[in-house]
């Protein structure tokens, strides 16, 4: 289990995910930091990826590169196979989840829900 002051970090076994849950705004090491240690849960349990977006924020386009460069193609090398993001209603965040996704929807799937009980496995 990972909490800090930006998001919490937790192994979901009923679904097998690593579940991220972003509270603030935050960027650089303490963005990174979160995603490296869901990573390292990733590679433990083989699982997929969700994060509840719903308070979430726009990252930097520094984190937004990382996260395209780095953290998707680990996640991919260490078994996950899907990105769900937990929306809300008007998905607020929509363009930045999409930019997400299109740079890198050929290596790995995305989907949009609307809570972690719609996740499929």
């Amino acid at each position: 289990m990972y909490l800090s002051e930006f998001c919490d970090i937790v192994y979901n076994e009923k679904y097998n995910v690593v579940f991220v849950t972003w509270k603030k705004f935050c960027c650089n090491e303490d963005y990174r930091k979160p995603l490296e240690y869901a990573l390292e849960i990733i590679k433990q349990h083989s699982c997929d990826y969700c994060a509840d977006t719903r308070n979430g924020f726009e990252n930097i386009p520094e984190d937004t590169k990382w996260v395209a460069n780095y953290f998707m193609p680990k996640a991919v090398e260490y078994g996950c196979s899907t990105i769900y993001f937990i929306i809300d209603e008007n998905n607020s965040l929509k363009d930045e989840l999409e930019g997400q996704q299109s740079n890198s929807d050929d290596i790995i799937s995305f989907k949009y829900v609307y809570s972690l009980d719609e996740i499929n496995n």
